[in-house]
Parts: structure tokens; C-alpha cells; sequence
């Protein structure tokens, strides 16, 4: 804690295995080599039953099983004619997602610098994932009473201030699709529970142009949050400036967003500008 107040959303940051990490007590071998599987394909284009069976050292009936529960979530494909294996559209997807996420963090560091020198708040930078948000980075404030880094942390669109700003940011039936059902989750007591105040919350942040979570996804803790617009107007992004709630006066949540907007317009331009080219 280094002697400071910390403040945080309760969210679980996501621990990723690495080389070093020690293998879990208890083992699902099936799950241990569809993972194996998947790691197969970093070096090979294509795989055949026969190769997946002496590479697992697993019987070709249970390669072909792995095989086709991958092929099943679209994690892998075969070719119809020389029925070899290769990797399907959803890992393609979401090894593009990484480097989507990656760029994105890349080109708006300056500017999450910039608010974060202005507010001397945490600031971070998230992208919409669903009905989720992901923390793609963060700066922590200095302040002795501060919010701590919430960087690769998910948490409810809905309960955070960039989620609702760039919820708002999309015509209303891709919310109603984000949101197929009218209870939603909460947080906290003062989380919105429903559809019908979510929309109702999202028509306010139209009108101003920011979004607001005042102890919304976590008591004691205020953010506010405008969204990065890409070429063709969609949210690409969102940054806010997180405090404690005894900072977060009228006066000064204004003063959040006046220092947010220059940054954001100016992100902004850059992903236009992107399309110029």
C-alpha cells in the first residue's frame, strides 16, 4: 500500500499463465491439450490427426475429438479437400483483438498522459468488449488518497463511466442488442438495474457530451468518461479520470470533463485522420 488510501472497483485482475508459472495441482487433461492443441498452431499453418496424435502422444481417436470441438467453437477449421486442420476464424479474431488493443493503447498514450498531468487523477483507457469494459491501460494518480491502476480489469459497461460513454455513442438498437433483456446486473446499490434507466442515462450523456459513474461500480469511488470516436463516428475507445467521491463535487466533475475533452477531441482527430491515409 506504500502508506497511502487505496481506492478500487473490486474487479479481478486476470493473472495470465506464463513459462514460469507452476502447473495447477489438479490437471483436466483434456483441457491441458486442447491448450497444447492451440499452442500447435503458432509454428504450423495446417495440422493432420495423425501429427496432433504423436505431437500430444494421445490416440488419433482422441485427436480427432479435440479437433472437432475446435472446429465446433470455430477456434479451428479443415480444409475440405486435403482434410488437414488449420486455424479457424475466432482465433484469428482474437489474436487481432490483441494487437487491436495493443495499437490502440500505443496511439492513445500521449493523451491518457496528458489528462492524467492535467487532473492529477488515475486515468485509463478502456475498450467496449460487449456489455463489458477492458481497462487497456492506466495511469495511477500520486495523490496520498487516489484510485489505484485498473489496468487489464473488466467490469459492467453499464456501471462505469466510459462504458455509458461509449454506449451512448451507438445507435440505440445496437444497445437494445447489447442489452436483449430489461434487468441488468448491479454492483452496487446505485448501479442502474435496468434497461429503461440505462437508455434514459445514456440520452443525458448525449446531451452532455460526458458520462458520470458516482459510486456506480464501486462505493466511495467517482469517474467521469467521454469516448474516442473512430473514422465512421463508432466508439473506439474511452478514457476517464477516476477519484474518490469526497473530490467529486459538481464543480469539480465539470472540471474533469473540460480537462478530458481537449485530449478526446484531439484523439479523435487522430483516428480520422488515419482514414486520409
Amino acid at each position: 500500500m506504500r502508506g497511502t488510501t487505496r481506492w478500487n472497483y473490486g474487479a479481478v485482475i486476470t493473472k495470465h499463465a506464463s513459462s514460469t508459472s507452476a502447473r495447477p495441482a489438479y490437471r483436466l487433461s483434456s483441457v491441458d491439450h486442447a491448450l497444447e492443441l492451440l499452442m500447435l498452431f503458432r509454428s504450423r499453418p495446417s495440422l493432420r490427426v495423425s501429427e496432433v496424435a504423436e505431437e500430444l502422444n494421445v490416440a488419433r481417436s482422441t485427436a480427432h475429438r479435440l479437433l472437432g470441438m475446435l472446429v465446433y467453437w470455430q477456434f479451428a477449421e479443415q480444409d475440405p479437400a486435403t482434410r488437414a486442420y488449420r486455424p479457424g476464424p475466432r482465433l484469428v479474431e482474437i489474436g487481432l483483438a490483441a494487437v487491436g488493443a495493443l495499437d490502440m493503447r500505443t496511439r492513445m498514450r500521449p493523451y491518457l498522459t496528458d489528462v492524467a498531468a492535467r487532473t492529477g487523477e488515475t486515468v485509463s483507457l478502456l475498450v467496449l468488449e460487449g456489455d463489458t469494459v477492458h481497462f487497456i491501460d492506466s495511469i495511477e494518480s500520486q495523490r496520498t488518497v487516489r484510485v489505484g491502476s485498473r489496468f487489464d480489469s473488466r467490469m459492467p459497461a453499464h456501471a462505469t463511466s466510459a462504458g455509458k460513454a461509449m454506449l451512448a455513442a451507438l445507435p440505440v438498437d445496437k444497445v437494445l442488442a447489447i442489452y436483449p433483456n430489461e434487468k441488468l446486473t448491479t454492483v452496487t446499490r446505485r448501479t442502474l438495474a435496468t434497461r429503461t434507466q440505462l437508455l434514459d442515462s445514456l440520452a443525458r450523456v448525449r446531451l452532455a457530451g460526458f458520462a458520470i459513474s458516482l459510486e456506480e461500480s464501486e462505493v466511495g469511488l467517482g469517474a467521469v468518461g467521454m469516448a474516442v470516436l473512430d473514422a465512421d463516428g463508432r466508439p473506439a475507445a474511452a478514457l476517464t479520470a477516476a477519484g474518490p467521491m469526497q473530490r467529486m463535487t459538481p464543480g469539480y466533475v465539470r472540471a474533469l470533463a473540460v480537462a478530458l475533452h481537449d485530449s478526446v477531441a484531439a484523439a479523435t482527430a487522430e483516428l480520422l485522420q488515419l482514414r486520409n491515409y
